[in-house]
């Protein structure tokens, strides 16, 4: 019973080192994905590139799930999330399949990264 409750508390352990070094990485956010209709899943986004690099908190990998490209990426729908419908204060920005949902600061932040792309990075925009 010990030993299953050292390996309880070093998993957990493990686990906030890793919430901790994701989130502390530079030009990171805290950011919410949604796939169709499913459920929000916390992670955190980073910029590299002319991506938007998406990585779980939960999880033992710490390479992106999610590599949103910027090139001829399209916000079709941005709007404050209502109570209850996801986490709070937050903003959801529709970007065709996925969905992210993040605070206002992440959202001027991400809306300035589209903004400062290339001028021909929206040529395959429809």
């Amino acid at each position: 019973m010990e030993l299953l409750l050292i390996g309880l508390a070093l998993l957990a352990v493990l686990f906030c080192i890793r919430v901790v070094a994701l989130a502390s990485r530079r030009g990171t956010v805290i950011c919410h994905v949604r796939t169709g209709t499913g459920k929000w899943q916390s992670g955190v986004a980073r910029y590299a590139g002319g991506e938007l690099h998406w990585v779980p908190l939960a999880g033992i990998r710490l390479r992106p799930r999610h590599a949103i490209a910027r090139r001829g990426l399209v916000v079709s729908r941005r709007r404050p999330l209502e109570a209850g419908e996801g986490p709070q204060g937050h903003w959801m920005v529709e970007a065709g399949a996925v969905s992210l949902a993040m605070s206002e600061d992440a959202l001027t932040g991400f809306l300035a990264w589209l903004e400062s792309a290339p001028p021909s990075a929206h040529l395959d925009a429809v």
